[in-house]
């Protein structure tokens, strides 16, 4: 790109749309990459223009809206949709609901190289159909071909976006704890559990309520997983007293506890265990008393099919402190960002 005179741009492609307003119009009166005629040296100069912006071919430079498309086309997402360029940039869209992952390393990468800037989205946010995940554009009007190449091969190593669709899932609920199994105090778990649960594809198997037994516990689990659930959820009996047993009778149905208790809070006690695809969760009575817990953090990887690794959990640590806002404004807020 070069700047040049109007009277010396006769020949030249233009690097960018011209605006013109009069008697209660505007728009644009040359479009990017008109070829400048000497019929339209007249023009220019009525609308104020004196120089213009002009590709210089010896130069290798890219426009901001063949830039944009670049982006978008070294970072495909499958389940998402690029819409664009406008402005320069292009926004990835979601076309289905599901859990958004970024490779935060590369994603830093990419914004190293001159002129690229690319945002979008935290790690790990759940996310709706037509949610906004990610925006690309340059910071000028042009730049160097020689940084898209670099972006490019970048992202063809690695990929920069992911967005992981729900799967159906089926759940079963075990309610434990003598006071309910005895009917002195009535359940307040159900209703929330099968909340939450709406918000995501699949079906609730059933709910057992189970007696401080870690072989009732346990036989109702079997049950649910002849069954055919996906996912179980145990409430009660999930802290460290010597009568909650719960986290023992997931231990006797052979499932690998990853953990009972993590860095994030409400839903210190959360315990998670897997038994070969199944996942175990043990929920905190903070599920019942609070908005939004860790629960709500973990389901959507859950149902995204993605399986927790211990580091995930630590990770938890940082952006785990819920702050109990007056009006809670999950997910948009700090909470559960990892």
């Amino acid at each position: 790109m070069k700047k040049v005179a109007v009277q010396d741009a006769v020949g030249m492609r233009l690097c960018h749309d011209i605006t013109e307003i009069r008697d209660g119009f505007k728009g644009v009166a040359f479009r990017r990459n008109t070829v400048i005629g000497a019929g339209d040296v007249e023009h220019l100069l009525n609308i104020g223009k004196r120089h213009l912006f002009v590709w210089d071919d010896s130069i290798r430079e890219i426009h901001e809206d063949d830039c944009a498309l670049r982006m978008a086309g070294m970072a495909p997402v499958p389940g998402a949709h690029y819409e664009g360029p406008s402005e320069g940039k292009v926004l990835l869209i979601s076309d289905t609901a599901g859990l958004f992952l970024v490779n935060r390393k590369l994603l830093g990468a990419v914004n190293e190289i001159p002129d690229l800037t690319i945002t979008s989205l935290p790690n790990h946010y759940a996310v709706k159909k037509g949610a906004r995940m990610a925006s690309m554009r340059i910071v000028p009007l042009v730049t160097a071909e020689e940084n898209i190449l670099r972006a490019e091969e970048l992202c063809r190593k690695e990929r920069l976006f992911e967005l992981h669709p729900y799967r159906p899932l089926r759940t079963g609920i075990i309610i434990t704890g003598s006071e309910i199994y005895s009917g002195r105090i009535s359940d307040r778990f159900e209703p929330v559990l099968r909340s939450l649960l709406k918000r995501y594809p699949g079906e609730v198997l059933g709910v057992r309520v189970c007696d401080d037994d870690t072989g009732m516990i346990a036989a109702a689990a079997e049950e649910f997983i002849a069954s055919g659930a996906d996912l179980l959820l145990f409430t009660g009996g999930m802290s460290v007293d010597p009568d909650d047993v719960t986290p023992r009778a997931i231990r006797e149905t052979g499932a690998e506890i990853l953990t009972h208790g993590m860095p994030a809070q409400p839903g210190n006690m959360t315990l998670l265990a897997y038994r070969d695809q199944v996942v175990m969760l043990g929920v905190p009575g903070a599920a019942i008393s609070r908005p939004v817990t860790l629960l709500d953090v973990l389901l959507p990887q859950i149902f995204a099919g993605i399986r927790f690794s211990r580091a995930d959990l630590l990770n938890l640590a940082e952006g785990g402190l819920c702050q109990l806002c007056g009006q809670c404004h999950y997910p948009n807020c700090t909470f559960g960002r990892y």
